[in-house]
């Protein structure tokens, strides 16, 4: 067979824009979840919505885990799908929810017996602290639930289910809102609880989200993931998971930590410059969540590829995908730059603050195109392709050797104005793109996992 350039398979087309369309409103309808608990908790109390932040960002760590178990799994399991074998898929199932399990009650472990400790690492005022402790008392025992179901909405993923993921975070926002909205502020006779009241809303949601995804599962004829087999113990498929894991798990740890070092980095120059960052991320954040969705449904489609074994359709698929990815940063920039006064118009800010805002949302504009094709290719492609350990090095290099240590000389010792602090800190896109395309069309990154 001839290897095309791009490829012509209309089945490929429509089953990516598929994918990445749904995962795309999913990771919307998720977000909106989040900035509801954000606003309703705000017009109660400002140190109720302090301790739920401060919170949260234990809840992200736990996100990170949750994220790198249920990759791990596509990155294997979609392989297996590509060669149309279900056994192996429902096995893999079964390690990853025992280690994501594991993850989840050491979690919950360390939140019952530290949980000042644990909060004291992101705050030291003691009227924000009392508001969290009551707040992950409850949220905690979310941990679980939320890690389980992720896993097994990738399962789903890797074998190209990925509608219910949709429907269970639309339920999701419903539920919670209604709860929050109930709770929070005493309605419809039931009584005012504030922070606990949204806590409260979050577990129901997380045991829903939960049971859904298990009825959906139940019934399913594609994979019958609860057959046979699912908590089987394989010790060569459990090897073959750790080996897949680990790197991934390590990835997002090195990002999940520099994202708010980042944030603190800005937050210590001034307050403009933190008024204008928040507005210029919130816009940008909103167009990441299609990139968020392209990568996924590109590890999707190349670990189905090098299940399949036709190498010249690989690589076809391949520069498809990335090509794609260009064309989607550059129009989504424009979108970004385009949006810039309008969306500016919305908010009260000062003269400073506003001029920052308007130069930021300009430098991620441009920032926008560099992540488009970067996370995409780096983890999408080539780490559903097989390799796991790409985006690892590179978030050790480029993110921690190289930006992080520029980032703190550039604020806090060459003293430099605002946005090229910013453009420093943005610059691991740009970083992590060289890297990323060279590996790309080395095509070395194409490795077989299974057995």
């Amino acid at each position: 067979m001839e290897e095309r350039f791009f490829t012509h398979n209309r089945g490929f087309y429509k089953t990516f824009f598929g994918m990445m369309l749904v995962l795309t409103l999913q990771n919307l309808v998720a977000y909106s979840v989040n900035m509801a608990d954000n606003l309703m908790l705000g017009s109660y109390s400002q140190n109720a919505l302090s301790g739920a932040a401060t919170v949260n960002q234990i809840f992200f760590m736990v996100q990170q885990f949750a994220l790198a178990f249920g990759n791990a799994l596509v990155v294997l399991a979609s392989q297996y799908w590509g060669e149309n074998r279900k056994e192996p898929i429902r096995v893999l199932t079964g390690i990853a929810l025992k280690a994501g399990l594991f993850c989840g009650i050491v979690i919950v472990v360390l939140c019952t017996v530290m949980p000042k400790q644990l909060l004291g690492l992101f705050t030291n005022a003691p009227e924000i602290i009392n508001q969290g402790l009551g707040y992950l008392n409850l949220l905690k025992w979310t941990f679980a639930f939320y890690i389980i179901t992720n896993i097994l909405m990738a399962a789903l993923r890797s074998v190209e289910i990925v509608n219910i993921s949709f429907y269970i975070s639309v339920v999701s926002l419903i539920i919670n809102v209604a709860i929050n909205y109930t709770l929070i502020f005493g309605r419809f006779g039931m009584p005012e609880m504030g922070i606990m009241g949204a806590a409260i809303g979050t577990l129901v949601a997380r045991i829903l989200e939960l049971v859904i995804v298990v009825i959906y599962i139940i019934k399913d004829k594609k994979i019958e993931l609860f057959k046979q087999k699912l908590l089987q113990s394989d010790d060569s498929l459990r090897k073959d998971y750790m080996k897949a894991a680990m790197p991934i798990i390590l990835a997002q740890i090195l990002w999940g930590v520099s994202v708010p070092m980042q944030t603190a980095i800005l937050g210590h120059l001034s307050d403009d410059a933190i008024a204008a960052n928040s507005v210029a991320t919130t816009f940008y954040q909103y167009l990441k969540v299609i990139v968020i969705a392209m990568t996924s449904a590109s590890a999707v489609m190349m670990g189905n590829g090098v299940g399949r074994g036709n190498m010249k359709r690989i690589r076809s698929d391949a520069r498809t995908l990335a090509t794609i990815d260009v064309a989607v940063g550059i129009v989504l920039g424009i979108i970004l730059f385009a949006l810039k006064n309008p969306l500016l118009s919305m908010y009260q800010l000062s003269g400073e603050a506003l001029r920052l805002a308007d130069h930021l949302i300009v430098i991620m504009s441009f920032v926008m195109v560099g992540m488009s094709y970067q996370m995409p290719v780096s983890a999408g492609i080539i780490q559903g392709g097989g390799d796991t350990k790409f985006n690892m090095v590179m978030s050790m290099i480029s993110t921690w050797a190289i930006v992080m240590p520029l980032s703190f000389a550039a604020a806090f010792w060459w003293k430099l104005p605002v946005e090229l602090v910013v453009i420093v800190i943005q610059s691991d896109q740009f970083f992590k793109g060289i890297p990323a395309f060279i590996r790309f069309r080395s095509y070395r990154w194409v490795k077989k996992l299974t057995n």
